[in-house]
């Protein structure tokens, strides 16, 4: 089977969020660290979902759930780099977590126009 972008990407973020989230362990970081797993993680599990939609209106609701958890793992990076909790470079992940919100933002405005 064929992957798409948001597919692959959302894929490989999640994997990339679950290896922060080893190095945020590793540093002592129990408590918040796990927000940042379930969101991260979530992102790609909702597009998945969404791609075998029953409906186009499923598929539009389960890519804003997407959309949503983009932007509560954005927040929870943005809440780690300003609060120095953990001495890491969240740059890459920020960056990563704020195109796939933009991305996710313009697959639901896009499903809603043509819908």
């Amino acid at each position: 089977m064929k992957q798409n972008l948001i597919q692959t990407r959302t894929f490989d973020f999640a994997v990339d969020t679950i290896n922060l989230y080893k190095q945020m362990v590793a540093k002592n970081e129990y408590v918040l660290s796990k927000q940042l797993l379930r969101s991260g993680t979530s992102i790609g599990a909702n597009v998945e979902e969404a791609i075998a939609g029953q409906s186009k209106k499923d598929f539009l609701s389960k890519m804003n759930i997407s959309l949503k958890e983009a932007r509560e793992t954005n927040y929870w990076l943005r809440l780690f780099k300003a609060s120095k909790i953990v001495d890491l470079d969240f740059n890459p992940s920020l960056k990563e977590s704020q195109e796939l919100v933009n991305i996710l933002s313009a697959i639901v405005k896009t499903t809603k126009q043509n819908s």
